[in-house]
């Protein structure tokens, strides 16, 4: 687990003090080592810098940039190939010879056999680029589902063109050869989602090589054009009986590959069926006594402590439980904010878990992200495919009557008047009506921060046009093309597959936990487990909705199914407490900054009045519709980015 920066094209001195300006802002992500590569001889070539936080092979073999002797080729590579040690067996049957024990090595020779197919072979999260010297270009690639990032700046400059690339977007600005510039659309669908929805980032001009895609890029005429080489969707599937088979299958060999380290290990335990169902699966792996941690609150409705305690007894693990109080939380406030690599609402509470975690002495940890949208944890399995029957049946409908059957019932609901009526789902059902039963338009309608109304009062209207639903066209294109021929629940699956952790949750649990040198692994997401997961059949794979029955059955058949008879309690850190209390005074001095406001394109009025409103406790107004203007103000004044 790592940092890569780099630059190919037309290389000189500016751009390699560029790049190690890049490798220094990313020293978080590897404070165990740090190398340079800068390509020699005249015309276009490549400049190299990793930042290493050493997890397989300890030893200076591991070593990056690093080298293929035998044909010139040069990687830098982030991320974990779990796999490796059967590709290696693999490769020294082809004639290949190794000096480390890393995986690192493992891809580099593996690039040399198969070239551009060693993608198809790989099983693991990864970002990596690699020169190829004899075509003279660089393979530039990502995982199948966005577990690691990677960024990149296509540059225009007098003495020749030239792609830059970093695992963090913060680490391209520090180049400074990218305009501290807002971008329109990444606005646009920040302001609908509480995060950005690539390929678009925050920064003009910078974009994200999205999951699943490699792009070959020459050095004579550098430009990135991605190419996918894996997509989520429907697979084929097999009989149930089978199918179940494959993903017990899937779910133990993959747990087992992600339990591989050379440092300190721990299993995050919520308490919850997904983090319980990894902490069984790990024990069941057979390799030692594994070690869980739980993270508590003061606030009894949001502690699970106990649950937690229950699970790790019953599995026989070393427990270990820590506390994140009220007052740690403020006071650790200001790092945790600058974790943020993008603006995002939901990365706090990844950051201080992980700095609780790395600082008692953990350097991997493996969570469970995932069940909730492989095996329909969620109430968006439910609710979806019935509104997008409701709106398609009133298709005939006027959108106008729809609105004000809708607003005239609302009104009835809501009770009370406040500054700024509820934003909540059941508040979108004339958003939701006039979707007109569009599957992928109905999802971003109910994970809508705010009503379309009152986005068109918080934001210039032709801003948000540029991201209609929150979504870019090329992204909302490949996201139908991804679910055509799904089933209703299906759909919502890749929908959250695709969306809510490709684009936010595994962005934002890479940066907050690379920010305190934590590698987090995430067994759940392995593209095999997901793959036999979507080859399974609807009833056996999802029902009854809610409950999880399959995961639970597969991965802790020896667990009694009673612990997890209670409501399902998603982990997050009290913010909606917090923000009322200590954070007060913060978030009221950033909205009332009328200039940093304006240059980030919202209207001071109307976020005046929702921060009123929120704080009188207006109904219908979650802490996530505060919080997340707050968080992008807080970021384009610290990294000075504005839209002039």
């Amino acid at each position: 687990m790592c940092g890569i920066a780099g630059a190919l094209g037309a290389i000189d001195e500016q751009l390699r003090a560029a790049v190690a300006r890049m490798s220094e802002a990313q020293i978080h992500r590897g404070p165990d080592d740090a190398g340079e590569y800068a390509s020699t001889g005249a015309g276009p070539g490549v400049a190299f810098a990793f930042r290493r936080l050493a997890i397989l092979d300890l030893s200076p073999d591991g070593h990056q940039p690093m080298r293929d002797e035998k044909r010139g080729n040069v990687i830098v590579f982030n991320g974990e190939i779990y796999n490796y040690r059967e590709l290696r067996r693999e490769l020294e049957a082809a004639g290949e010879t190794f000096r480390s024990q890393s995986d690192t090595e493992v891809l580099l020779a593996g690039y040399g056999v198969w070239g551009d197919r060693v993608l198809d072979k790989l099983r693991g999260m990864f970002a990596f680029a690699l020169y190829d010297a004899r075509s003279r270009s660089v393979l530039l690639a990502r995982d199948r589902l966005g577990i690691k990032p990677l960024y990149y700046a296509e540059v225009r400059r007098p003495n020749g063109n030239a792609v830059l690339f970093a695992s963090e977007l913060r680490a391209l600005l520090k180049s400074e050869l990218v305009p501290r510039r807002l971008d329109r659309t990444g606005v646009a669908s920040y302001l609908w989602n509480g995060f950005v929805v690539g390929p678009s980032t925050i920064v003009e001009g910078v974009s994200s090589l999205e999951a699943g895609t490699s792009a070959r890029v020459s050095l004579e005429a550098p430009a990135v054009r991605a190419a996918r080489y894996w997509a989520l969707g429907p697979r084929s599937t097999r009989p149930a009986g089978d199918a179940v088979l494959a993903l017990e299958n899937e779910l133990l060999t993959a747990t087992r590959q992600h339990l591989a380290s050379d440092v300190p290990l721990g299993v995050f335990l919520s308490g919850g069926v997904d983090s319980s169902a990894v902490a069984s699966l790990a024990v069941r792996s057979g390799l030692g006594r594994i070690k869980t941690f739980h993270i508590g609150f003061d606030e009894a409705g949001f502690d699970e402590s106990a649950y937690a305690r229950r699970v790790a007894r019953a599995l026989g693990t070393e427990h270990a439980e820590f506390r994140l109080t009220q007052g740690r939380f403020r006071a650790e406030l200001e790092p945790a904010l600058g974790s943020l690599d993008q603006p995002t609402f939901d990365a706090i509470n990844t950051y201080f878990v992980s700095r609780v975690v790395r600082e008692a002495g953990f350097t991997v940890a493996l969570a469970g992200t995932g069940g909730d949208e492989l095996f329909a944890g969620y109430r968006s399995f439910r609710d979806l495919p019935l509104g997008v029957a409701v709106a398609r049946a009133l298709g005939v409908v006027p959108e106008a009557a729809l609105r004000r059957a809708t607003a005239w019932g609302l009104g009835l609901k809501r009770g009370r008047a406040a500054e700024v009526p509820p934003q909540t789902r059941w508040a979108k059902l004339g958003d939701l009506l006039s979707t007109r039963g569009d599957p992928l338009a109905a999802y971003q309608v109910a994970y809508a921060l705010y009503t379309r109304e009152f986005f068109g009062e918080l934001a210039d209207p032709e801003t948000l046009a540029l991201a209609p639903n929150g979504l870019s066209a090329p992204f909302a294109a490949a996201l139908e093309q991804a679910s055509r021929g799904a089933s209703a629940l299906s759909r919502v699956s890749t929908y959250e597959l695709g969306l809510f952790i490709g684009e936010r949750l595994l962005r934002d649990s890479d940066a907050a936990s690379m920010a305190v040198s934590l590698e987090l692994r995430v067994p759940l997401l392995d593209h095999g487990v997901v793959e036999a997961a979507q080859a399974v059949p609807d009833q056996a794979r999802f029902h009854p909705l809610g409950r999880k029955e399959l995961l639970k059955s597969l991965s802790m058949p020896s667990l009694d199914p009673a612990i997890f008879d209670r409501p399902k309690a998603g982990f997050v850190l009290p913010i909606e407490v917090w923000a009322k209390d200590q954070l007060a005074d913060e978030i009221e001095q950033r909205f009332s900054d009328r200039a940093l406001v304006e240059s980030v394109g919202l209207r001071p009025e109307p976020l005046a009045r929702l921060w009123r409103a929120f704080r009188a406790g207006a109904p219908g107004l979650y802490w996530s519709r505060v919080w997340s203007p707050f968080v992008l103000l807080n970021w384009c004044r610290s990294q000075r980015v504005s839209l002039a």
